[in-house]
């Protein structure tokens, strides 16, 4: 298992089945940066309790809120333009390439706000997954299992 947030999220990302599990559960509200750092807590054994996912809220909401968003938006609303518009689509491919250097920031950021959690304990990725995105229904769940199996088998 890579030992750098970044490192397993990219791994875990092209894991079969992750990406569309993320996208559903971001759908519902779930935050994708957020999810892949639960799973790369649990699987290195951090202790997963209510004070430790409030600091990592405390980072990722704003974050998301004032850079991601936003950035995510942009790139989206030019989906249909763009296919039409040459130099728009070079203009929304700089976006993206934005986008995922600000999540990657996001990313190093939480992995800095964890530096020194207690690692090596029992596997904590369903308690993580579960507090930082609870299953509001059957589809929920199955893309929290799927996760959790993925980040399982890194």
């Amino acid at each position: 298992m890579p030992s750098d947030l970044w490192t397993f999220a990219l791994r875990l990302y092209t894991e079969p089945g992750v990406e569309q599990a993320c996208l559903h559960l971001q759908e519902g509200g779930g935050d994708v940066c957020l999810l892949l750092t639960a799973c790369w807590l649990g699987r290195r054994g951090a202790a997963f309790d209510a004070s430790r996912l409030d600091n990592l809220l405390r980072v990722c909401e704003p974050w998301q809120e004032e850079v991601v968003k936003p950035l995510r938006t942009l790139r989206q609303n030019w989906r249909a333009q763009a296919q039409d518009d040459p130099a728009l689509a070079g203009l929304r491919e700089q976006i993206k390439a934005l986008e995922l250097e600000a999540e990657r920031k996001l990313l190093a950021r939480l992995e800095s706000t964890a530096d020194g959690w207690a690692e090596g304990g029992v596997e904590q990725v369903e308690n993580w997954l579960l507090g930082c995105c609870p299953a509001r229904e059957a589809a929920d769940r199955d893309a929290l299992d799927l996760l959790r199996a993925a980040a399982l088998a890194l």
